[in-house]
């Protein structure tokens, strides 16, 4: 009991570094400016207000880019689920000549940094006359090294998974694609659970795409959105930034914390094998 009674201390002194920040960024929203840099700092705001949340909403079309973040992200990810899922089964399942050679080159897209392709894209994109628009956002994270780190974490799990299930589909008459559908995909829940939560923070988070492609600011994202936030003289809007802030960041924590488990054990269950 003690050393349990010790483990637990020792653990709630280490979560402080990584909870300290959340709580400062989500009491500090609800202090004015001159309470946020007040010395010595406090930890609950000595005059609670919602003035910054207001303001939120008044300085930019805070909803709809709100709207824009959880669509996007909703769309990236069902569709990497898709490619990744079938890409993943067919590096795993079925073999064919080069297979290994290609599975390596795919890998490759994880070595290179989005910041070299962006400009080539954007040209590729500008081309087709979809800047200014959410289409880059959806296809670059969808078919681009998000997408292969998903199809990687895929095909390990469909490695470890025992052919005799397909062979008994196939002794039933099941093809291929039908035997992924209904063998497949339903034991692979764990994994989908897990690549499907970082693949949503992934594009919930993503930065750099949307400063390159979007220039209205209905169209923004959050993280484009966040450094709107500023006054007269282009200096930071410390408190409503922190409002905004905060509501960016209630859906991620909303879906690690009822998600956590999944994601645990899909990664775990992933496995290492080649």
């Amino acid at each position: 009991m003690r050393r349990k009674t010790l483990l637990y201390g020792l653990l709630c002194v280490l979560c402080v570094p990584f909870v300290f920040p959340t709580w400062w960024m989500a009491t500090s929203s609800l202090k004015p400016v001159s309470e946020i840099f007040a010395f010595p700092p406090s930890l609950w705001p000595g005059r609670p207000t919602l003035e910054a949340y207001r303001q939120v909403f008044e300085l930019q079309p805070f909803a709809q880019q709100y709207w824009n973040s959880l669509y996007i992200a909703a769309v990236v990810t069902a569709g990497t689920l898709v490619v990744s899922a079938l890409a993943g089964y067919a590096f795993a399942r079925i073999r064919f000549r080069g297979s290994n050679v290609l599975f390596v080159i795919v890998l490759t897209g994880l070595l290179i940094p989005s910041e070299v392709t962006i400009v080539p894209l954007f040209q590729l994109f500008h081309g087709w006359g979809l800047t200014d628009t959410h289409w880059p956002l959806v296809l670059v994270p969808m078919l681009g090294a998000p997408s292969v780190l998903v199809t990687f974490i895929m095909r390990q799990f469909f490695l470890v998974l025992p052919r005799e299930l397909e062979e008994a589909a196939a002794v039933d008459g099941l093809g291929r694609f039908v035997t992924f559908v209904r063998i497949g995909l339903p034991l692979a829940r764990p994994a989908l659970g897990a690549v499907a939560i970082f693949t949503f923070l992934h594009s919930w988070n993503l930065y750099l795409e949307p400063i390159v492609f979007l220039s209205s600011p209905e169209k923004f994202t959050l993280p484009q959105a966040l450094t709107q936030f500023v006054d007269a003289y282009g200096g930071p809007m410390w408190n409503v930034q922190l409002a905004a802030a905060s509501m960016t960041a209630l859906p991620v924590l909303v879906v690690f914390v009822l998600a956590q488990k999944q994601f645990v054990e899909g990664l775990a269950h992933t496995g290492l094998k080649g």
